[in-house]
């Protein structure tokens, strides 16, 4: 028999408690439920959940408390629910350690969609490291090789270039701020260079995406960062 994923769902609101009590138990998840961020800090150990839900407006401390926290000691993906629609928010939730972020109101498809993503990358993050190729669409990556392909025609992409799409790629579907894709590709020091980040998604696009102007993979989020959208 297999045992349904966890869903720790961190949320002070009884109507979204109950929408989602409903919704997440009919979708073949178990749910657990707490209604303060400190008792969700601590049924992270005790439930050992293999996703949490985050609201971020809790009436003991902030969901980013909860985020920063966790990630001390856990790397259980962590999706925030939040109203605060501020771009400045979404990044220092992502940045803090956040998987992902869904601003409320939102569809419940949209949440069913997110957490088979995060579930996704949960099981895959074991076998990571013995990962040679990624694939998108008709993107190829060869990690051993460091060879992009589209169509099975070699694309050139220059080391900069390789290391945003890599980096996208082994996070795909996840928001990627533009502090996380600096870091990564050119070092802590260059993390307010957001106009190099600019110019090196506009020549990946450019060189990967059919239509560049309308990017099927390489997709912008607006005042946060990118992502690489596949599902």
């Amino acid at each position: 028999m297999t045992v349904p994923p966890k869903i720790l769902l961190i949320e002070d609101d009884p109507q979204m408690r109950k929408l989602l009590r409903v919704t997440l138990p009919a979708n073949g998840y178990d749910l657990v439920e707490a209604e303060r961020g400190e008792e969700g800090v601590l049924m992270t150990a005790s439930h050992n959940p293999d996703v949490i839900i985050l609201d971020m407006g809790l009436p003991d401390i902030d969901g980013l408390d909860v985020v920063r926290r966790v990630r001390e000691w856990s790397a259980v993906p962590i999706l925030v629910l939040t109203a605060r629609g501020r771009d400045q928010d979404k990044v220092l939730t992502l940045d803090a350690g956040a998987d992902d972020y869904l601003t409320k109101p939102f569809s419940t498809q949209e949440l069913l969609a997110r957490l088979r993503v995060a579930l996704r990358h949960a099981a895959q993050s074991g076998d990571q490291a013995a990962e040679t190729v990624l694939s998108f669409g008709d993107i190829r990556i060869d990690l051993t090789l460091r060879r992009v392909f589209k169509d099975n025609a070699e694309v050139h992409l220059t080391p900069i270039e390789y290391k945003l799409l890599t980096t996208l790629a082994r996070h795909a579907d996840r928001v990627m701020t533009h502090r996380q894709l600096l870091k990564e590709a050119w070092g802590s020091s260059y993390v307010d260079q957001t106009q190099y980040l600019r110019v090196f998604m506009a020549s990946l696009r450019r060189k990967l995406e059919s239509d560049p102007a309308r990017p099927r993979f390489l997709t912008t989020e607006p005042g946060v960062g990118y992502r690489l959208r596949v599902e």
